[in-house]
């Protein structure tokens, strides 16, 4: 879906006229029309608004454009898993079960290799094969590289 017809769909599922949504987000009605027949978008501040109005990532507000991964553990991430700083605001790089409350779960990487490794393994992919696989792979995400 594009942004403009996610926008007018959360519009109307929350049962907001164009004119309430401008006032709640502090645009006017002409901008939420323009957002919703494709001329523009909305600047960042007003996709945080947005988000937080209508209880979406700011990737869904504009389709899902890139797919998200937890940078800490690798999962793949949607609005149901991504993790939230304590204002609630959704913090678009970790899932949940990572980060939790402003703070990381996992602060060393083999707890988490290990946890993965017990919890991911199975007939078709053994846990050898596991642990070579994230092994390889948890370095490379964002918490791992920048923070270690």
């Amino acid at each position: 879906m594009k942004t403009m017809d996610i926008i007018r769909d959360l519009r109307t599922q929350h049962g907001l006229s164009q004119d309430a949504l401008a006032e709640r987000v502090f645009v006017t009605r002409q901008a939420v029309s323009r957002w919703e027949t494709g001329e523009t978008i909305p600047n960042v501040e007003t996709l945080k608004l947005l988000s937080g109005l209508f209880d979406v990532s700011i990737n869904t507000l504009l389709g899902s454009p890139r797919k998200l991964i937890c940078q800490c553990c690798g999962m793949p991430l949607d609005d149901s898993t991504i993790s939230r700083e304590p204002d609630g605001s959704f913090n678009e790089d970790y899932c949940k079960w990572c980060y939790a409350d402003g703070s990381f779960v996992y602060t060393d990487k083999d707890e988490l290799i290990e946890f993965l490794v017990s919890h991911m393994s199975s007939e078709t992919f053994p846990p050898e094969q596991a642990r070579a696989y994230f092994e390889d792979q948890i370095p490379k995400l964002k918490h791992w590289s920048e923070n270690r």
